[in-house]
């Protein structure tokens, strides 16, 4: 009686192998049917995206990349549904709830939904999960609606919690609520904005520049050229952006000689053509063209570049007649040929250039890394 028993033992357990074999393969199978379902591209087809999913713990991880690839994919829709549905399944961890919490502002971000979005955003910082990308993702948001006074206000709970240091992002945030009431002609609020965009980053150059414009145009010219002057002792980068008003204050003062001394003080620890060239213009106006040209000689022999040759040769077609200006003429065209396409400013992060200052760079969107770009 024992002896059939055990030749009946290993039947019986090779039968079950058999049987859940059987079982596995059906399941694959109709998950691999069911996948092929939701993939389908087929337009204007409708599909509950709900009923293909497994309430098993494991697949958590395997229905948040579906539902990524929904979204890539531009099936926005099917995306929100497989995170949603995710979301109000009780049996989910903290940190699960919290990546399909992100998904979902994800999908509604990308759908064009930003109330929904930072309404899922905030539900998810308060809850002290995946802080660095919901606080980013909230302040794309405010940034996008140009809801400066939430950015400052996210900024500063991101810095708090974190120890992220935020005060080139808050500084420009002030910078943008300045603009905004300078153009209403609220020059008040626009310096109240302007010192605290300082108060929060000293080194910031758009304070100083809009502070030193709305001081110009009220007609307070030696606090306008106070702050332009303190540009550059924030960043030597932005010299040639203060020339021209700086210029203009002291003509204004009638005082030529202290812009020359600026400068010329300027100009000996710091070599930057595009601050050469402008500093030329001015004096091509005040002085003549003889001192000017003397001035971007000077230059050229201790930096030589292709702008202040181009400069130059512009200098001297004046002076010149006949075969020697048509020769002159021709370099410089060449000369222009090869600066046509040369930017004036370019991204010290991801490389982006323009022709045009922007504080916030279009590519990366990082804030204060784009400066002017000297030869």
């Amino acid at each position: 009686m024992w002896q059939f028993l055990f030749l009946l033992l290993p039947l019986a357990a090779f039968s079950g192998w058999l049987i859940g074999r059987r079982a596995l393969t059906h399941i694959t199978l109709r998950k691999l049917s069911d996948l092929n379902k939701l993939l389908d591209p087929a337009p204007n087809k409708t599909i509950d995206v709900t009923q293909f999913m497994d309430a098993n713990q494991e697949a958590v991880e395997t229905h948040l990349a579906l539902g990524g690839l929904f979204r890539r994919r531009g099936e926005v829709d099917k995306a929100i549904g497989i995170h949603q549905h995710l979301i109000d399944k009780p049996s989910l961890t903290e940190e699960q709830r919290a990546l399909s919490l992100l998904e979902l502002s994800r999908d509604y971000m990308r759908a064009g939904v930003l109330d929904r979005a930072e309404t899922v955003l905030l539900e998810l910082v308060d809850q002290g999960f995946q802080l660095d990308l919901g606080f980013q993702h909230l302040l794309d948001i405010y940034q996008q609606s140009k809801d400066w006074q939430r950015a400052i206000q996210t900024a500063e709970k991101w810095q708090s919690k974190t120890n992220r240091n935020m005060s080139f992002h808050i500084a420009h945030y002030y910078c943008e609520l300045a603009e905004q009431q300078w153009l209403k002609g609220e020059k008040e609020e626009a310096f109240n904005y302007i010192k605290k965009a300082l108060h929060t980053n000293r080194r910031c150059v758009r304070a100083s520049l809009l502070l030193g414009n709305i001081e110009a145009q009220s007609q307070r010219y030696k606090v306008a050229i106070r702050a332009y002057k303190q540009i550059q002792k924030q960043d030597q980068a932005f010299l040639s952006e203060i020339i021209s008003p700086l210029a203009r204050c002291y003509e204004s003062l009638n005082n030529p000689e202290g812009m020359i001394k600026y400068f010329d003080d300027c100009l000996q620890n710091h070599l930057n053509t595009s601050a050469v060239l402008a500093f030329a213009e001015w004096l091509h106006k005040a002085r003549g063209e003889g001192e000017a040209m003397r001035f971007v000689v000077q230059h050229l022999r201790r930096n030589p570049s292709l702008r202040g040759l181009n400069r130059l040769v512009q200098f001297s077609m004046t002076r010149s007649d006949g075969s020697s200006q048509q020769d002159l003429v021709l370099f410089q065209e060449l000369i222009e040929k090869m600066l046509i396409n040369k930017p004036s400013y370019r991204c010290q992060a991801c490389g982006f250039s323009g022709r045009t200052l922007q504080w916030q760079c279009p590519s990366c969107k990082r804030w204060d890394v784009i400066k002017p770009i000297h030869e």
